[in-house]
């Protein structure tokens, strides 16, 4: 007489073990540490994360690159400053607006800030990075804001973007570099907002200093590049 059932290993057969899914065998690690077939780690998480971030040539080939088009349009820029106002009767160039000494120390400050903020974050002390971040970020808010005030100066001596070409130019050198310092705010906002969580966590402490690096070159380009231009518009006649 045949035996029709079935004994309780051969049930057990292709059966995942009690909590664990089917298809836990073919991702993750075994005991030997060794992927799954399907290329999924188990237990990557966080690690696998920070694996996938950019590498430090790309964040600095990427800053390199931005910095090199930024300075190729003020360079053109600069070229037609010099040769419109070389053979220009009516350009009639006027003093330094006194907001424009206090913002030209205030993004000066804030290259120191946020050197501080990189070493400090190379040792290790996330809190005091951090804080310097966030003094850089009040200091360019300031300079914007001085800009903005030495405008309204402007308007109200009744100097216009179309007054002369010194005016016009003026506006449009300040004001495209304005543009980019917001820039370098967001990028700012963007560091203190993804160094909140790095107390003790040594990789992610390690891929946010690349962008701090990336975004202190970018910051101080823009303080050298506005000094640049400090000088060319009101120490260049």
């Amino acid at each position: 007489m045949a035996i029709t059932g079935t004994t309780t290993s051969e049930k057990t057969i292709g059966r995942a073990p009690a909590g664990r899914k089917h298809g836990d065998f073919t991702g993750g690690r075994g005991p030997n540490g060794r992927r799954g077939p399907n290329g999924r780690g188990g237990g990557g998480g966080r690690d696998e994360k920070w694996r996938k971030e950019p590498t430090p040539e790309r964040y600095r080939l990427g800053m390199w690159v931005a910095l090199a088009s930024i300075l190729m349009m003020f360079t053109a820029l600069t070229s037609a400053y010099i040769v419109r106002m070389g053979g220009a009767n009516d350009a009639r160039a006027f003093d330094v607006p006194p907001f424009l000494w206090a913002s030209t120390l205030l993004i000066l400050a804030s290259s120191f800030s946020i050197e501080r903020a990189r070493k400090s974050l190379r040792r290790g002390d996330v809190q005091a990075s951090r804080r310097m971040l966030f003094v850089t970020l009040l200091l360019g808010l300031g300079f914007v804001g001085g800009q903005l005030l030495a405008w309204r100066q402007l308007v109200g001596a009744g100097i216009y973007l179309r007054s002369n070409p010194h005016s016009s130019f003026f506006y449009v050198l300040t004001g495209m570099h304005g543009l980019h310092v917001l820039g370098g705010i967001l990028g700012l906002n963007y560091l203190l907002l993804r160094t909140s969580n790095l107390a003790g966590e040594s990789g992610m402490r390690a891929q946010r200093l690349r962008a701090v690096d990336a975004v202190t070159l970018y910051w101080h380009f823009m303080d050298g590049l506005w000094i640049y231009l400090f000088l060319l518009l009101f120490l260049w006649r």
